[in-house]
């Protein structure tokens, strides 16, 4: 049986301002580092875990560096299959940006983004080689919201059909004998919220 816990990467400014991050390589903002640092206090209260790996992502690295300080791990993986989706020509722009340069029917229009079946996949994939390669470990993985949504909707598509993922939210899921199951989703309750 492995474990594996989610975790969205803290808060960055362009998630406070609205703009399309995909692949651009944001740092966290203040509010971000300490969101990562709640749940590193919540997380080091909580059952062991033994292995940290992050998107290589400088937003998820920095998460999950203050999550490995604070369980006194190292991350053991920077994995790029779990990096965000390549928002093509929006990153970097806001909602009002994308109206005013191409419609309110941008999304309908071809502007470089990756497909999110194309995500899902690389996400499911990353996450059924956990339990071959981690055998009966407790994995955090530190990634992006539209990853984890997406990948979420692929492995359980009859609990998830939409998902909006929180900043430095956890959600666990129990692999036993290739079956996945979801125990805890989009968590955020060490930040009060």
């Amino acid at each position: 049986m492995a474990t594996i816990g989610l975790i969205r990467h803290g808060i960055t400014e362009w998630n406070e301002l609205g703009r399309s991050q995909g692949i651009s390589d944001i740092p966290l903002n203040e509010f971000g580092k300490q969101q990562a640092v709640a749940l590193a206090n919540r997380l080091s209260l909580e059952e062991k875990w033994d292995i940290i790996v992050t998107s290589d992502l400088l937003r998820a690295k920095e998460t999950g560096q203050i999550i490995a300080s604070k369980l006194n791990l190292p991350v053991s993986l920077f994995d790029e299959r779990i990096r965000e989706i390549n928002c093509g020509e929006i990153e970097g722009t806001t909602e009002e940006d994308r109206i005013n340069k191409w419609g309110s029917n941008w999304r309908e229009l071809k502007l470089g983004m990756e497909k999110f079946e194309d995500v899902s996949k690389r996400g499911y994939e990353f996450l059924t080689e956990l339990p071959t390669k981690y055998i009966d470990k407790r994995v955090l993985v530190v990634s992006h919201g539209a990853l984890i949504g997406l990948t979420l909707q692929r492995l359980l598509p009859d609990k998830f059909s939409n998902t909006h993922i929180e900043n430095t939210s956890l959600t666990i899921l129990i692999n036993n004998e290739s079956k996945w199951d979801c125990t805890l989703y989009n968590c955020t309750q060490h930040l009060g919220e």
